[in-house]
């Protein structure tokens, strides 16, 4: 029955996440550790953390590992569990594969047309507003602590926070080597 739970909510989420992987992040959150408890939120965070490291989408590789995590933490393991992995990752992109096939034509025909203009112009608040939502969701204790609980977690948390920022942002530095440091950094604070 999972599967079919699985399949339902990733392709719900595949056919209202506008705004790419980040965007869909906070839509996979809801689902999967506030609504359907497959995971917590510490499991969540470090799969986000692997889907960012691992080559491809992250909407697409986070729906991968929550899909595998969620049929594991059902009890099922093996290849039940790869099962979840492709029900999962199948439903995500199944919404976007029918819309492209089924509007690939009417777009490349009525493209130049005001509508279209107007539509797109409608949909980019919307999916600024969804990324955002994504970076605000993640900002909780289990990524960053708390300033007294752990306040030496929190305050390199925010400092790796605003130096990635300012990095990517402000001097341009690559966003693969801005992992990479903050991998590092990561490294150095377990010992």
């Amino acid at each position: 029955m999972i599967f079919l739970y699985l399949f339902i909510t990733f392709f719900q989420i595949g056919l209202f996440g506008f705004g790419g992987g980040y965007g869909m992040l906070s839509l996979i959150q809801s689902e999967v550790v506030h609504r359907h408890h497959w995971m917590t939120t510490g499991e969540f965070t470090d799969i986000v953390a692997i889907s960012q490291m691992t080559p491809g989408p992250i909407g697409i590789n986070s729906a991968t590992y929550c899909g595998y995590t969620a049929v594991h933490n059902a009890g099922y393991s093996g290849f039940m569990a790869v099962l979840g992995s492709l029900t999962a990752t199948f439903a995500l992109i199944l919404p976007s594969l029918i819309l492209m096939i089924a509007i690939c034509k009417l777009f490349m025909k009525y493209m130049k047309t005001q509508t279209v203009h107007d539509i797109f112009a409608g949909l980019r608040p919307a999916v600024v507003g969804l990324l955002g939502a994504a970076t605000l969701l993640l900002m909780t204790p289990d990524n960053f602590g708390t300033p007294s609980l752990t306040p030496w977690q929190f305050w390199i948390s925010c400092f790796l926070f605003a130096a990635t920022a300012v990095g990517t942002w402000k001097f341009k530095i690559n966003p693969i080597r801005m992992i990479v440091y903050c991998a590092f950094a990561g490294l150095l604070l377990l010992y």
